[in-house]
């Protein structure tokens, strides 16, 4: 039942997480850019950001009580490579790089975001995308029993 319970919950998470990055990308970026009015996307940060960051710590904490099972604890993850801890640790990378770029975009791009510094955001907003649409492809991988 906790297992059941953690990967709806997971799915929750990645539903939000993508899905709110496909909307940014694919509605709000494009607006933003043929206005030449960044306030478009300050206005969706504010109103997604804490959604989008909940959903994503969301993630975290289910795909890490999803992944120790699995790999027959954490110990083995480096210990006993295979496959499953080379997916594992696939999307370990992915988050890094997501946090990452989430950071940056947060701390420095958003900031200063104005008419001159659009396309640094959108390259941040692609880039956190693509991320998440390669987590949710390796999860799925995973909760399949791998590449077949």
């Amino acid at each position: 039942m906790l297992h059941t319970l953690l990967v709806i919950l997971h799915l929750l998470g990645a539903t939000v997480w993508v899905g709110g990055h496909i909307v940014l990308v694919r509605v709000v970026l494009p607006l933003a850019l043929r206005e030449k009015d960044p306030r478009r996307i300050v206005e969706f940060e504010h109103a997604f950001g804490k959604i989008g960051i909940g959903a994503l710590v969301l993630q975290i904490g289910t795909g890490l009580a999803l992944a120790d099972p699995w790999l027959g604890g954490w110990q083995n993850i480096f210990s006993h490579p295979t496959p499953a801890s080379h997916l594992v640790l696939t999307k370990l990378t992915l988050l890094v790089l997501t946090l990452a770029l989430a950071l940056d975009a947060t701390l420095r791009v958003l900031p200063r975001l104005d008419k001159t510094r659009m396309r640094s955001f959108v390259i941040h907003a692609w880039g956190t995308t693509v991320l998440a649409v390669l987590l949710l492809v390796v999860g799925a991988i995973i909760r399949l029993g791998g590449v077949r």
